[in-house]
């Protein structure tokens, strides 16, 4: 049974943020809010936890997974980043979107794409999750809570706990934050080119 977190959306409580942040580094999974939409999130080292979250969005070894980050110096040790691609990421972070870059060797092959070396790194704009971030000290591994089969990621914490109370190990209750994935955008040398529309605003991106 997953626990349950209901955490102030403004004022998060430290004692829960520090709970949520050991079942992480125990090998938990969670549901978690941020900006755009309900998140599922594990610690960057547990393969293990990785698989359960693709079991439960039933995707394959194929499944780009996010590393969401405190700040952009997390993000620059984890890709490489040029000083025209620097100056993009400065001016569009925290915000409600996932930057496709090249990995650094700090990134564990399995989460790279396979073919192009990359990996999905976003700064998000919103409180609880930056709080879970501090505490936890490197980016949450993570992937958008969409089930198999459906469109929309789920947005209400109460029936996130009722359809995954048997597949997540904790349940962070932040209030609705929204229904709309991340806008992706892949970068390369600050050249922008839009992957995804999503909530992050791509029209400063298209030329």
């Amino acid at each position: 049974m997953a626990q349950y977190f209901q955490i102030h959306p403004t004022h998060p409580q430290p004692r829960l943020i520090k709970r949520a942040v050991e079942i992480v580094r125990q090998g938990g999974v969670i549901a978690y809010p941020t900006d755009s939409s309900y998140a599922l999130g594990c610690h960057i080292g547990d393969k293990t936890a990785m698989e359960r979250i693709r079991r439960i969005r039933r995707v394959d070894e194929r499944h780009n997974f996010t590393l969401v980050c405190r700040d952009l110096s997390e993000v620059a040790q984890y890709a490489r980043v040029s000083n025209a691609d620097y100056r993009l990421l400065k001016a569009n972070t925290p915000g409600a979107y996932t930057f496709i870059l090249p990995a650094t060797r700090e990134v564990p092959r399995r989460l790279q794409h396979p073919r192009r070396k990359t990996i999905g790194l976003r700064v998000p704009d919103h409180v609880i999750a930056q709080a879970l971030l501090a505490e936890l000290n490197e980016p949450l591994m993570s992937s958008t809570l969409i089930l198999p089969g459906e469109s929309l990621p789920l947005s209400d914490p109460g029936e996130i706990r009722s359809r995954l109370e048997h597949d997540v190990d904790l349940v962070v209750d932040g209030g609705f934050c929204g229904l709309e994935p991340t806008t992706v955008i892949e970068l390369e040398d600050g050249q922008a080119t839009v992957a995804r529309a999503g909530k992050g605003d791509n029209a400063r991106f298209i030329i």
